[in-house]
């Protein structure tokens, strides 16, 4: 899949049947961190527990994988998120769920920079 150009995202680490022990036999490239650590006790609050994501974070980059902090909803969440080295994210943020057939124009749009926020934040807000 790799010569392909395909990459293997683990999704909702840290959360039910995505375990450590998986990304022992699978050919994983990127972890994306399940909204239960990124969101705080209240939807526009902080990460609850900052030191799950500071581990799963660790953990990445001890195994050079990539990682994604899912359910990030507002500026807030996306600065701490930041502030622990967490440097791209997906969520209400960016984008809502949008049709398949809309994603071409959306694109689009980001690239003349025509979108309030980055689709995928980079910890600065830019895509």
């Amino acid at each position: 899949m790799r010569t392909a150009g395909l990459r293997i995202a683990v999704d909702d680490f840290g959360n039910g049947y995505s375990s450590m022990a998986s990304l022992q036999r699978l050919p994983v490239d990127i972890l994306k961190i399940d909204r239960s650590f990124t969101l705080g006790p209240a939807p526009d609050s902080a990460p609850a527990e900052p030191a799950f994501v500071q581990a799963i974070l660790g953990l990445a980059a001890a195994l050079s994988l990539d990682v994604i902090a899912e359910g990030v909803e507002t500026a807030d969440q996306r600065a701490a998120l930041s502030a622990l080295g967490c440097r791209t994210a997906q969520g209400y943020l960016f984008a809502r769920p949008t049709p398949a057939a809309s994603i071409d124009g959306l694109l689009a749009a980001e690239r003349r920079g025509q979108t309030s926020q980055g689709l995928v934040s980079n910890g600065t807000g830019s895509a």
